[in-house]
């Protein structure tokens, strides 16, 4: 044997004993909770025999604690780059079979190391997280790599797309990098984030709760919208990164990649989705689905704040998103969650040269004591912010209702929308007709013999002047008042018009949005 060949087959042998990670009995333990491998996990996500892994020889630099006579393989994370449909992407995944996928400072460098490289490559960064947390034998340097890692994805944010998946303990500081980040999945019974977990709260605050019901996958794409995909298998969620990547960018200075263009499938009739009684609900994914090509709607934080519905689709082949109402749920009002969830989005969007078509449809803001305490004032201006801020195209549709403050906020004339149609079936107006009719009409209703009739009859003068959409056409504020079937054309000609749009802002450093 050559030299060589003796150390061609000395590196093999050091890459097998580290690509064991934990060892046999730490994987058997991994796997019999039902998570796979750090590798394998990474080749099930990405194409076939395009993973390329890096610094799988680091070592930690602990010394205390016994930590010098630790062999930690990988320093328990993987890191490297592949592709996905061909596109290129960087990639790390924690190692929980080597002690516990900590993070220690080598940890967090091979992480910092890969995350700079996406950066520089412009192209996104997936992270997998699943890690016991900090490693404490490491004290500050530990802390010091969380700091190095959340100051990267502040960096990174709307120039790269990054992506986190959660499939396993996510907890203390380290819940705060998948937080910084574009888009975090979840896998049912797998997925755990939380800053303090149960013990120290029960210990605190004397409160008995599990893992779970505290950070399980289902409260955080329900109740805390801190997740924007959830699963119930990790190949599912494998699935659904794959179909996100598809649709997005690999970084701010393209546009998504084009696909052959498709008429929808949906086997509904555009006019006949949307009821002509105004108080009747309807699924709004359905004029969607009437609307997009092949019918095809990834639909963007599902489970949470679902009175507004955001998600991406194509048109002619390129990708567009959508920020709608929903009828079906709350009437389609803003509250305080659905106005965070269409500004993140919105501004996800405009940072990567992605059209927004919004269909409106909704009474305005939520009312109540909740809300106004829980600060609706400065959740709902998130959106007013968000949209004046946009600068890619945005196209607006009013499908029904446009009532008060939320007819400008759902990218109105007056934020800069750059096409409003509106169908007959509008009405925008300051409120709705029957509570207008109540306060312009009052003395009339009242000194009527018969109330209930003559409020009937001033609510239909007032659908007549006001509510409608020809007045605010009338003014320009409507640019067309189109029929329901000729929604998808107009929308393909106004996409194709602002191809080449321009907008020119204020020299400054940045703007403060309501936080």
């Amino acid at each position: 044997m050559t030299d060589l060949s003796k150390n061609i087959q000395a590196l093999r042998e050091k890459k097998a004993v580290v690509e064991m990670g934990g060892g046999e009995a730490a994987i058997e333990k991994q796997i019999a909770m039902g998570k796979l491998t750090a590798r394998d996990r990474i080749l099930s996500l990405l194409d076939k025999n395009s993973f390329h892994e890096y610094d799988l020889f680091v070592k930690h630099d602990g010394r205390d604690f016994g930590m010098e006579k630790k062999d930690l393989p990988g320093d328990g994370v993987v890191t490297g780059t592949g592709t996905i449909f061909g596109a290129p992407v960087c990639i790390y995944a924690q190692d929980f079979t080597v002690a516990g996928g900590s993070l220690g400072l080598q940890h967090a460098r091979k992480i910092t190391k890969i995350m700079d490289h996406a950066l520089k490559m412009k192209c996104p960064i997936i992270g997998i997280n699943d890690s016991g947390g900090a490693r404490i034998q490491e004290g500050v340097g530990a802390l010091a790599g969380y700091g190095e890692i959340f100051y990267r994805n502040t960096i990174a944010s709307g120039v790269i797309p990054q992506i986190s998946l959660i499939l396993g303990p996510c907890a203390g500081g380290a819940v705060y990098s998948p937080a910084l980040t574009d888009f975090v999945f979840v896998v049912e019974n797998i997925s755990k984030m939380f800053i303090t977990g149960p013990n120290v709260i029960k210990t605190v605050l004397g409160e008995d709760i599990s893992m779970e019901d505290l950070g399980g996958a289902r409260v955080h794409a329900e109740t805390t919208g801190n997740a924007h995909f959830y699963a119930q298998s990790e190949q599912e969620c494998f699935e659904q990164v794959k179909r996100l990547v598809s649709f997005i960018p690999w970084n701010n200075q393209q546009q998504a990649k084009a696909i052959e263009p498709k008429e929808p499938t949906a086997m509904l009739n555009i006019e006949e989705v949307v009821p002509a009684d105004p108080k009747q609900p309807y699924d709004v994914r359905d004029v969607i689905k009437c609307i997009v090509d092949d019918s095809d709607f990834l639909e963007v934080q599902e489970l949470w704040a679902a009175n507004i519905v955001i998600g991406f689709g194509r048109m002619a082949g390129e990708t567009v998103g959508f920020v709608a109402n929903q009828p079906m749920v709350l009437a389609g009002v803003l509250d305080c969650d659905s106005a965070d969830k269409a500004a993140r989005f919105i501004r996800f969007c405009d940072s990567f040269n992605i059209p927004i078509i919004t269909l409106e449809d909704m009474p305005g803001y939520l009312p109540g004591v909740d809300q106004e305490h829980a600060g609706v004032i400065r959740h709902g201006a998130k959106v007013l912010y968000a949209y004046s801020e946009a600068t890619v195209p945005k196209i607006t549709v009013i499908l029904r209702k446009a009532y008060g403050g939320g007819y400008i906020a759902m990218n109105s004339r007056h934020l800069g929308a750059d096409f409003m149609f509106a169908w007959p079936s509008a009405e925008i107006a300051v409120m709705g007709p029957e509570g207008a009719a109540n306060i312009i009409f009052r003395k009339e209703i009242m000194e009527a013999e018969d109330q209930n009739a003559m409020r009937q009859e001033k609510v239909k003068e007032y659908i007549e002047k006001f509510a409608n959409p020809y007045v605010a056409a009338s003014k320009g504020f409507v640019d067309s008042v189109i029929e329901p079937k000729e929604t998808r054309s107009l929308l393909l000609h106004a996409l194709k018009l602002s191809i080449l749009k321009e907008e020119y802002r204020p020299a400054k450093k940045h703007g403060l949005p309501p936080f």
